[in-house]
């Protein structure tokens, strides 16, 4: 009987560690990356416009076994806040505007007849059981697929979005207040509030049996609630794409009560999941951070969004990509850039997915962005080459590279014996990079960013290395 009872308190103390192993957690050793089911992970995604479960018309199952079978492993999921109609943006075949009576959101349709993007209104007292089946469908084909996903539970309604949403009173039969679309997603949002809490627990509670996601709180909280802007343009007037927006404080504070809701929640459940916030733009160097906040989220975002928030010791995400046009190497580059800035997230916005070319196919589309299976291929180059060299181990060395004529570079070492350095040209000739390297032998192997395959090897001599063609790759660099 002792012996049953001691190996049943050893059962208990090893219960919660295997089940936690099995939640995407922050790298024990190494918080700038993720671990999960017990091994290191970089996040590497190419996905649709956030609309697979709320699109009737989506066929998840399709989409999900592409991301499984380009061996990528993000997709971010909106779920049922926000959605948008076609058109918005400028973007044809949109899988997060449903057509006409086929979305499908967190609430049951009423017997009244008038939301805005067809249908009967919702009625915010009821759930709907058949979204959380298609949700809990989706959560499970990803894991099978290997796919992390970001559960985005709001987002900035850009003015015109918030008359498509289910809290605004036109769409519901529960009276919720008038408000403008500035307002929603703060504390001043006239009791709209209890409503906001009841949508969080609930998807918090529905969620907490999957390990394979993370929560964001809102997308693009600073296109409705700027407060700082600062302009890139030194010469006068700019449109929005020249501008670094920072969201207002209002909304921090909001977003601090949302992440408590999440956080007071599972408490009472068995898994605890990361918290992700989306900060801005392009980049800027976080203020006060919120310490419920695990990873935090930029979009069309610079190498520096990383390097200069890399003391957090949290993982720094670059979570949507776009309005850099349709071409592949754009692209892969701003993903080797941001990653080896130490970035460890990673999810290109791919308009090649929609309705009816669920398996990434559709290169006719229009749109703000890009996205091919050409591109996911090459996203996969750098998702396999982070894992073969150790990424857990690498971190960014800006001390390395002495100098590389004509060309810009961005490098990690492991402090020991490998570096690795992402290369693109300025020049129209390529000219030798000249590295700072202890005194010792070194091999070289240059590589194709585009398809993985070494394009020379050789040695550093005198810390000098040859330099072979003009097109971006990357060098590694062994102690013999």
């Amino acid at each position: 009987m002792k012996n049953f009872l001691s190996l049943l308190l050893l059962f208990c103390l090893w219960l919660p560690a295997a089940v936690a192993q099995n939640i995407l957690q922050l790298h024990p050793q190494n918080p700038h990356y993720f671990q999960f089911q017990g091994k290191p992970l970089i996040i590497i995604g190419s996905g649709e416009h956030y609309g697979a479960v709320m699109n009737l018309d989506f066929d998840y199952k399709t989409y999900l076994n592409t991301l499984g079978k380009d061996q990528l492993n993000h997709t971010r999921l909106f779920t049922g806040a926000y959605l948008e109609k076609q058109g918005d943006f400028g973007i044809k075949k949109n899988t997060m505007a449903p057509a006409e009576g086929r979305a499908i959101l967190p609430w049951r349709r009423s017997n009244q007849p008038g939301y805005a993007l067809g249908g009967n209104k919702f009625d915010l007292d009821q759930w709907d059981p058949a979204f959380f089946a298609r949700l809990k469908d989706f959560m499970t084909l990803a894991s099978t697929n290997k796919v992390i996903v970001e559960v985005c539970l709001f987002s900035a309604h850009y003015g015109g979005g918030w008359n498509y949403a289910a809290f605004n009173p036109n769409n519901n039969v529960n009276g919720t207040p008038v408000l403008e679309a500035k307002d929603v997603n703060t504390l001043n949002n006239k009791g709209l509030l209890a409503r906001q809490e009841a949508y969080v627990r609930k998807l918090v509670q529905e969620l907490n049996g999957f390990g394979n996601f993370y929560f964001e709180i809102q997308n693009e909280p600073w296109a409705d609630n700027t407060e700082i802007v600062f302009t890139r343009n030194d010469y006068g007037e700019s449109p929005w794409t020249d501008k670094i927006q920072v969201v207002s404080q209002a909304s921090n504070e909001w977003q601090k009560k949302v992440a408590s809701w999440i956080k007071d929640e599972e408490s009472k459940l068995a898994n605890k999941h990361l918290i992700s916030q989306n900060i801005s733009n392009f980049y800027y160097p976080i203020t006060e951070p919120d310490p419920q906040i695990d990873i935090f989220n930029f979009h069309y975002a610079y190498p520096r969004a990383a390097s200069e928030n890399y003391y957090l010791n949290k993982v720094l995400g670059f979570n949507e990509t776009g309005f850099a046009g349709g071409e592949d190497d754009t692209y892969r580059r701003q993903v080797w850039q941001f990653v080896m800035a130490g970035g460890a997230l990673f999810s290109h916005l791919d308009y090649s997915f929609s309705v009816g070319q669920e398996n990434g196919q559709d290169t006719t589309y229009e749109s703000p962005g890009g996205g091919s299976p050409a591109l996911r291929k090459q996203f996969g180059v750098l998702k396999t080459f982070m894992e073969i060299h150790d990424f857990v181990n690498l971190k960014p060395d800006a001390s390395v590279v002495k100098a590389a004529p004509g060309a810009t570079t961005l490098a990690m070492s492991n402090g020991k014996d490998r570096w690795v350095v992402y290369w693109e040209s300025l020049a129209v000739k390529s000219h030798n990079i000249s590295l700072n390297l202890p005194a010792a032998s070194y091999s070289t192997e240059w590589i194709d960013t585009t398809t993985g395959n070494i394009i020379s090897t050789g040695a550093a001599k005198d810390g000098k290395v040859p330099v072979p063609g003009t097109a971006d790759k990357v060098l590694v660099v062994r102690r013999k």
